[in-house]
């Protein structure tokens, strides 16, 4: 794809975010039957749920500016993912495995943030209410999967991947 207008560049940043969300819901549920914390397992199943929710919107705010909604790959989060699986290979104990995941998955998450924040940007800019009022909402989604994320980790996870 060729961008020669900040619409253009709206819409690549829109196949992108496509691509994040769908390379994240493949990646999760590997992720929770990974995890062995009972919490941890629960966040993780959640936030596949909301990211599947996400991947349908962003197909359909696609669809309706007329673009392809899954020809793209973001080779970006493809690395993160990647990097995630190997993470898996390598982390040794229940405690210490679950702190690492989360780890990953907050690389995935801040990731996220920074591609919805973009995008809300951009879709200010061109004056594209609704979409920005849905991808705002979903920014706010990945904030508080953040949140959740580092308060599991500061009270629960790494305490035991501690004392492990």
């Amino acid at each position: 794809m060729e961008i020669k207008t900040l619409e253009d560049m709206y819409i690549a940043e829109l196949q992108e975010l496509a691509s994040v969300e769908r390379q994240l819901a493949e990646c999760l549920p590997h992720v929770a039957e990974a995890a062995s914390h009972p919490t941890l397992k629960a966040v993780l199943l959640e936030h596949r749920e909301e990211t599947e929710v996400q991947k349908d919107r962003l197909e359909l705010l696609l669809q309706e500016h007329g673009a392809n909604p899954v020809g793209h790959i973001d080779q970006a989060m493809q690395a993160l993912v990647y990097e995630t699986g190997k993470m898996l290979s390598i982390l040794k104990g229940d405690d210490v495995r679950d702190a690492g995941l989360i780890a990953s998955l907050q690389r995935l998450t801040h990731y996220e943030i920074a591609v919805y924040g973009t995008v809300v940007s951009l879709a200010n800019q061109l004056k594209l209410g609704d979409d920005e009022r849905v991808l705002r909402d979903h920014l706010e989604e990945e904030k508080q999967t953040d949140v959740s994320l580092t308060i599991l980790a500061n009270n629960e996870i790494n305490p035991d991947a501690l004392a492990a």
